[in-house]
């Protein structure tokens, strides 16, 4: 699967978990460690593990097995690594406070549909 497809994958399962405020970041021309960060918000502790937990199951019916996730402990933020893909699933506090959006702010930046 092309990092696009999964960029759109991953953006539908986070939609379809009513994820908040879906933001998604071309860094191609930044970094070489991925090809887009998808930042979403979470309503709750609970909403942020199943966000996290929705994109990992969808990724792996597609055959892809994440590289990693961390935070599921606190779940005030999860990053999920889909090596093309990295998704970070933030309350909004935490979202704010480290505001990803802004540390990337040469990227190009997509809302998801």
């Amino acid at each position: 699967m092309q990092s696009e497809q999964l960029k759109d994958l991953v953006i539908e399962s986070l939609e379809n978990m009513k994820g908040k405020e879906i933001t998604c970041l071309d860094v191609r021309e930044l970094t070489d460690i991925t090809d887009y960060m998808i930042i979403v918000s979470g309503t709750s502790n609970r909403h942020v593990k199943s966000l996290a937990d929705a994109v990992v199951e969808d990724a792996k019916k597609q055959g892809i097995r994440p590289l990693g996730s961390e935070g599921e402990a606190g779940s005030e933020w999860v990053l999920v690594d889909l090596d093309e893909v990295v998704v970070h699933v933030m309350l909004p506090a935490t979202r704010q406070f480290y505001d990803l959006e802004r540390l990337w702010e040469g990227s190009t930046r997509h809302a998801a549909d």
